[in-house]
């Protein structure tokens, strides 16, 4: 069971990325980007096809990034420049990514139509392979690792981007388009930015998966925007009355944690995974009503404290 719970902390770290591209387009944008699936699974093809080519992990990562943020950046020009709905524009580019990724990944082998890259003779030359050289640790700890200081370094690069000049621009653009328009923002280009450094995270999440699994598979996103809102959703939960953005962020970290721990411990009990889909729609209906469920407790406590403070109940009690 401790291993279990160790995986699925190591894995909640790595999807972490993920969780907090979600939030930026989820949450700070307001903007329904349904481009996730396909860009996680962009950031896999690229980090795999390059690592193939023999670059630098840490190089094929960034890369990866890179790959993401043009992604996101054809999805907000959809949206703000074509006038696309903007989920019509995240699915959009989710299906061009599809074929996209394909060519990818057939780049690397020089097949056509490869729809998933093994990395298991190059799992070594993966970031995880290299710190488990460097430490000794096995694959559980080593991706525990990794993921905690990756998750803890991007945190801190958010929380130092959206407390600059055009960082508050992308956050007030979320919160009132209108008004950042009457102050002269150029509200198209904040989306585009915004939505680019979403997907590149995402990318990024999906560059550090594929390491880990030692494969990238065309059909690997999908669920992924699931997974990202209801990581999202516990952590907004747990950190219901924070007001510092840095513990936002960490909160949707922590998130991502307690899910993929639930995820793990549930398949460690006996459930299959054909269920596991129906397990993550299941947590997220309950991680939505629990703010409407607590609500409901207090005013019900409220109303019995009231009925008991009465002259009446007084006066027979």
């Amino acid at each position: 069971m401790i291993a279990t719970i160790t995986a699925g902390v190591s894995q909640g770290f790595i999807w972490a990325m993920l969780a907090l591209g979600v939030y930026i387009s989820f949450r700070l944008l307001d903007f329904a980007d349904l481009s996730c699936e396909g860009s996680i699974t962009l950031g896999a093809s690229i980090a795999a096809m390059l690592i193939w080519k023999g670059m630098n992990p840490f190089l094929a990562s960034l890369f990866a990034f890179l790959g993401g943020c043009i992604a996101g950046s054809v999805t907000g020009i959809l949206a703000t420049k074509l006038k696309i709905p903007p989920i019509l524009a995240g699915i959009l580019t989710m299906i061009s990514l599809y074929s996209i990724n394909i060519h990818i990944m057939s780049f690397a082998t020089g097949t056509a139509g490869t729809a998933n890259l093994q990395l298991l003779k190059y799992s070594k030359k993966t970031i995880f392979g290299i710190i488990r050289r460097l430490t000794g640790l096995d694959k559980t700890y080593a991706a525990l690792i990794v993921g905690a200081v990756a998750a803890i370094a991007v945190i801190f690069i958010l929380y130092w981007f959206f407390g600059t000049e055009l960082g508050c621009t992308i956050r007030a653009t979320g919160s009132n388009e209108k008004m950042c328009r009457a102050q002269g923002i150029n509200t198209d280009t904040t989306k585009i930015i915004g939505l680019a450094i979403s997907n590149g995270m995402i990318a990024l999440s999906g560059s550090m998966i594929c390491q880990n699994q030692n494969f990238s598979d065309v059909n690997m996103g999908v669920g992924a925007i699931v997974i990202g809102l209801a990581s999202i959703i516990i952590g907004e939960t747990i950190f219901m009355r924070a007001k510092n953005f840095a513990l936002k962020l960490f909160g949707i970290v922590i998130g991502s944690v307690i899910y993929r721990v639930v995820v793990a411990v549930v398949i460690y009990s006996g459930m299959p995974s054909t269920d596991l889909k129906l397990m993550t729609a299941i947590i997220v209906m309950v991680a939505l009503s629990l703010p409407m469920i607590k609500t409901y407790l207090f005013s019900k406590k409220r109303k019995h404290s009231k009925k008991m403070n009465t002259p009446e109940v007084q006066k027979n009690g």
